[in-house]
């Protein structure tokens, strides 16, 4: 097996910065360093640029209530989406204070789904909304978990590790009916299906700029106007007192721009990315025995594929590909590193054997078509080989 240039299909971990994000940026890292907070006209035309950042991601996301001034002020810039997360919720229990239950999804991120262990070590009682063998919501469930006692329900609008979009239009309805609040980790999701927030009843969304092809160390929170909003981190007069802190100016350009161009880019996501990401899963179950699919066939984002491998570690496929120079995935980036299945696949019941040699391939609109195809060649003899030294496989 010789090595091979790099193959990148694990987007979902990280992305790439646009070349288009880099330019945008780097004069704000070099010549324009301006404190945006300062009066003189050096600093204010940095202002300037983080309001346009602002209104590009907002239209990015549909949310389109402006103040009186004009401005974009359902927008906050953060440093990533799981403060965005955490922001949200410890906002939504603090704006109402009767209220202490929490009410989240088996299948959260990290970010979301710790929180909720930690909350209920202080005394908050959080209800976990199950999925089924898809990975899809028990929508009953959740309809009878929602109570007057809620404050806030926070469901991800699409899952990290095996793509499910999640219908979260009808979950904020739903929450909405015993006055909760409903917030969206939409972090996967924003740039790779169309989103509006205007066109529903959230009212908070996450999203993370290394998501779609910004740096690293950006995120947003969205606030629809009108919310009861309580700020986590106290300081200066930051994102209008909502969140205190220097602006982290490149960065904030940087992801205005990246919302630019995934709104240019969702067809091309939803159409050849989508093709790609089902060749890849024709070519691979096709000539790989005991190779499926996991989550939700009818349902998933275009460039998001799980696939489970029987009687093989994870780990060790991983290795092996990476000496072909091809990146993908054991699970969530958060979490790899754990000998454990992911708690995505353990709460939708898949087996043991199949959910420690599960793999996520995790595409972007760079991918080509040659890439994948090199991917389909060389998967067969990979998995043959582990497989004859595995003492669970059995022809």
């Amino acid at each position: 097996m010789s090595s091979k240039k790099l193959i990148y299909l694990d987007n979902n971990a990280t992305t790439a910065v646009a070349p288009e994000v880099f330019e945008a940026m780097r004069p704000y890292l070099c010549e324009r360093y301006g404190n945006p907070g300062s009066i003189h006209t050096f600093g204010g035309s940095v202002m300037a640029k983080i309001e346009e950042a602002r209104e590009q991601v907002a239209a990015l996301i549909g949310a389109s209530r402006k103040d009186r001034h004009g401005k974009f002020t359902e927008i906050i810039f953060t440093s990533c989406g799981s403060e965005s997360d955490n922001t949200a919720v410890f906002s939504a229990l603090r704006a109402c204070p009767k209220r202490k239950k929490v009410v989240i999804s088996v299948v959260e991120h990290p970010a979301v789904l710790s929180l909720g262990k930690e909350l209920e070590k202080r005394g908050y009682p959080v209800s976990y909304i199950p999925v089924d063998s898809k990975g899809r919501l028990d929508m009953e469930r959740y309809e009878e978990m929602v109570d007057s006692e809620t404050a806030i329900v926070s469901i991800m609008w699409a899952n990290n590790e095996t793509g499910n979009i999640y219908p979260v239009e009808k979950c904020a309805e739903i929450a909405h009916r015993y006055g909760a609040l409903f917030h969206t980790d939409a972090v996967q999701a924003i740039g790779k299906i169309p989103c509006n927030v205007s066109d529903s009843e959230i009212d908070m969304l996450s999203l993370s700029g290394h998501k779609l092809h910004a740096p690293k160390g950006v995120g947003v929170l969205y606030v629809r106007r009108g919310i009861n909003f309580h700020p986590m981190q106290i300081g200066g007069h930051q994102e209008r007192g909502r969140r205190a802190g220097t602006e982290n100016v490149a960065s904030i350009i940087a992801l205005g721009k990246a919302a630019e161009l995934a709104m240019k880019s969702i067809r091309d996501e939803n159409t050849r990315v989508k093709a790609l990401r089902d060749r890849l899963e024709q070519g691979i179950c096709g000539s790989i025995p005991k190779a499926m699919v996991l989550g939700d066939p009818e349902n998933r984002l275009p460039n998001t594929s799980l696939i489970g491998f029987e009687a093989v570690e994870g780990e060790s496929i991983l290795m092996m590909m990476d000496r072909l120079g091809i990146c993908a995935s054991s699970g969530s980036a958060c979490t790899t590193g754990s000998l454990e299945p992911s708690h995505v696949l353990r709460a939708m019941g898949v087996p043991y054997t199949v959910a420690h040699g599960a793999i996520r391939f995790s595409l972007s609109t760079y991918n080509t078509a040659d890439e994948i195809e090199f991917v389909i060649r060389e998967m067969p003899g990979i998995i043959a080989w582990l497989r004859k030294l595995s003492p669970f496989w059995k022809e």
